[in-house]
């Protein structure tokens, strides 16, 4: 067994982005190229470069701010396109690649506290941006666990069918951006998928 502690991170990120048979099954039978809208946070690297590992000869693009140059660098090297540019202006959308699938993980986490109005733009008024600019490609939208109340520590925890109840803005917002997603989707028969997200499997964080 792989020592972790003893990698150094372009190491750990190839191991936590190998594909399962099974992902690299599904990923490489999709139709059309791919773009990870936020790729510069938590999840982003290692996801575009398991979607570049499992993908065979498509296309994937990663959009970010991406103020860590090293994170870039990183995506680079392993096959993936960046583009960089602030997804919160619209007059740059020009710039987004025309994809039928998008996995959206923008968002505003950490330094939420005492910057609400840009918690807000991000996770709620951003979602609308997408969602009208890719309403005719297949979208998954990474959400969180914290749109769901709290609840009893024998209860077996929130599911699906618990009705959310978020608990202070952050969370709030974050509702918001399922809405966003759900309008526009109704809207225009855009295919959405939302995936709440609550503990990253990850020895950095």
């Amino acid at each position: 067994m792989t020592d972790i502690s003893a990698l150094d991170e372009r190491a750990l990120e190839n191991i936590l982005s190998e594909p399962a048979a099974e992902t690299r099954e599904i990923v490489s039978g999709l139709d059309g190229d791919i773009v990870v809208l936020g790729a510069g946070g938590k999840m982003g690297p290692t996801l575009s470069m398991m979607l570049k590992k499992a993908s065979g000869d498509k296309n994937i693009y990663a959009v970010s701010r991406f103020s860590d140059e090293g994170v870039r660098d990183r995506i680079e090297d392993a096959g993936v396109k960046t583009v960089r540019i602030d997804l919160l202006n619209e007059s740059l959308y020009s710039q987004l690649p025309d994809v039928k699938n998008v996995f959206y993980l923008a968002g505003m986490k950490f330094g939420a506290t005492g910057n609400q109005p840009l918690t807000w733009a991000m996770n709620s008024f951003l979602p609308a941006l997408i969602a009208r600019h890719y309403k005719k490609s297949r979208i998954v939208v990474f959400s969180t666990g914290n749109v769901y109340p709290l609840v009893e520590i024998d209860s077996g925890g929130a599911s699906e069918d618990t009705t959310p109840e978020p608990i202070g803005e952050y969370a709030q917002s974050c509702l918001g951006r399922e809405r966003m997603f759900e309008y526009f989707s109704q809207l225009n028969n855009t295919p959405v998928t939302i995936i709440r997200l609550n503990y990253a499997n990850e020895p950095r964080y």
